[in-house]
């Protein structure tokens, strides 16, 4: 079933070690079907060398597997949650990328000093700390991320969604980006944030203008 989608899906997870935004098994990218609303996830604790494309995990909105030999992603009720309170959300990714993850074991929103921000609405919030149980953590996603495409997890790591998987896959590396640059930046003083009017200006460009547009 939904063998483009899996495909895919098994491909952007490949990229999270590739970017370095996971070590061993953590993190996971998952896509949802726009025709049957059916869920493509990473299996759990699987490492991603040895991972082949049919070893993800197809489900349904409530969590009943379609298709697929191995148990999911341990965020699997998350993702889920996400995509039933947000119809707009067609993929999710989940990292511990280390710079990211500095201003999530601090509880610090990631400021907006970047231009790239704007890719992403600005400011990166954090949510609560949130057990690993359930949908809890996709709810307090969903209660916190507001307009923005990403949301930091205290302790933990960061959430992004995307109108498909392979956005939600990008606003994670570009997270990972900007969290390393502000951090570095930190360092030096305190970095210049960039107000809502510049921010929609980048907006807008990153929307409409960068990029391969119908004429």
């Amino acid at each position: 079933m939904l063998e483009a989608l899996r495909q895919e899906v098994f491909d952007l997870n490949l990229e999270l070690p590739r970017q370095g935004l996971v070590v061993m098994t953590s993190g996971n990218v998952s896509g949802r079907d726009p025709e049957t609303n059916l869920v493509v996830i990473k299996p759990s604790g699987v490492r991603y060398e040895r991972m082949k494309a049919q070893d993800l995990v197809i489900l349904d909105l409530d969590g009943k597997v379609i298709e697929g030999d191995l148990s999911p992603s341990v965020d699997t009720e998350s993702h889920l949650y996400i995509y039933r309170n947000m119809p707009e959300v067609y993929g999710v990714c989940h990292t511990h990328s280390t710079f990211a993850s500095v201003y999530a074991a601090i509880g610090r929103p990631i400021p907006a000093c970047l231009t790239t921000t704007a890719m992403l609405g600005g400011e990166i919030p954090v949510g609560d700390f949130i057990p690993l149980s359930g949908s809890a953590i996709g709810e307090e996603v969903v209660r916190k991320i507001g307009d923005k495409k990403a949301i930091l997890m205290q302790n933990h790591g960061i959430f992004t969604i995307g109108k498909d998987a392979y956005h939600a896959t990008k606003m994670a590396i570009e997270v990972e980006q900007i969290a390393k640059i502000t951090c570095f930046a930190s360092l030096l003083g305190n970095p210049i944030v960039l107000d809502d009017e510049q921010i929609n200006v980048f907006a807008n460009i990153y929307l409409n203008v960068y990029g391969q547009h119908p004429k």
